[in-house]
């Protein structure tokens, strides 16, 4: 379960935003998770009050939003949407497809005080 790990990360990216940028709590975080992240948003959802407790975002609520996920074909050029980060292209079957989107986790926003 690397959720807990990409939690943790995340707890230590808050507490230095929180020195740079002279808060003290946050109410909320939303994060952008691709498709092809391998990241579980359910996995995310259950772990995250215990890494935030006794932190600056204990408490806070966590949104999720999941992107597409979106490749280019290495033989087409053709840009497609991917469910998976193995399908081959849909325009000319070729089994390799350069992901462009949608592989990582981003802290899209937060709600602070």
């Amino acid at each position: 379960m690397h959720e807990i790990s990409l939690l943790e990360e995340m707890r230590e990216i808050l507490q230095q935003q929180a020195r740079r940028q002279h808060f003290s709590r946050v109410r909320q975080v939303t994060l952008d998770i691709g498709k092809l992240s391998c990241v579980e948003p359910e996995a995310l959802r259950f772990a995250f009050d215990v890494v935030m407790k006794d932190t600056l975002a204990e408490d806070a609520v966590l949104v999720i939003s999941v992107s597409e996920g979106i490749g280019v074909c290495q033989n087409c050029n053709k840009r497609m949407s991917l469910e998976s980060l193995h399908e081959p292209c849909r325009h000319c079957a070729h089994p390799f497809v350069n992901v462009i989107e949608g592989a990582d986790m981003k802290i899209k926003d937060l709600l602070v005080v």
